[in-house]
């Protein structure tokens, strides 16, 4: 069974356990097109944190179709990360792709994971200002954070809020996607405890 056919029985599961959304799997696929256009630049042997993975979108997606990247699919919740471990097993990609079970609160503050990471990707994380709080402590100096944006919306992304966790936007963004780049390390005191960000958002 080659790869790409593994990741759309991965999807079809993850899509009947009701961790992925409706929709033919090729949408959700073309979906993970917007953050690999993003990670076009990100050089051969990088670290990826996919915030939220749940059903494997994009973190599975990005997986296949970037061998040469080291993923970790990051979810708080139990029953998606037991999904995710089955699919990493069993498309053999242990060897580069770690499940992470914990809240991004918590890995933000662990210092094996803090400054450490070449790009996030976000996608139903939470609210723009929830996402850059557990996003920026873990990225490195000039590492991105890539963020699936709603159809239409605008000014999410304020420069003052931003720079608040050292972040500001990228020159360009792929279409439906929003690129922050870290352009300085995120403050000692984010993220704040597990929880806070999403009830206090700092914008």
């Amino acid at each position: 069974m080659d790869s790409s056919t593994g990741l759309q029985m991965a999807l079809n599961r993850a899509r009947r356990l009701g961790v992925l959304g409706p929709g033919p799997i090729e949408d959700h696929i073309s979906h993970a097109g917007g953050f690999m256009a993003a990670l076009e630049e990100v050089p051969v042997g990088s670290v990826i944190v996919d915030l939220g993975s749940g059903g494997g979108i994009p973190g599975l997606v990005i997986a296949d179709a970037r061998p040469d990247l080291r993923l970790v699919l990051l979810d708080a919740l139990e029953r998606r990360v037991a999904l995710l471990e089955e699919a990493v097993e069993a498309l053999g990609w242990d060897d580069r792709v770690i499940v992470l079970h914990a809240r991004a609160e918590d890995v933000g503050r662990d210092p094996a994971w803090r400054g450490t990471v070449d790009a996030v990707t976000a996608r139903l994380f939470g609210p723009p200002a929830t996402v850059a709080e557990c996003a920026a402590p873990l990225l490195r100096i000039g590492g991105v954070l890539i963020v699936s944006e709603p159809p239409e919306q605008t000014d999410r992304w304020p420069i003052d809020g931003l720079a608040e966790f050292g972040l500001e936007p990228a020159d360009k963004s792929p279409a439906g996607m929003q690129v922050l780049r870290q352009v300085e390390l995120c403050p000692d005191k984010y993220p704040r405890r597990v929880g806070i960000p999403a009830k206090r958002p700092r914008f």
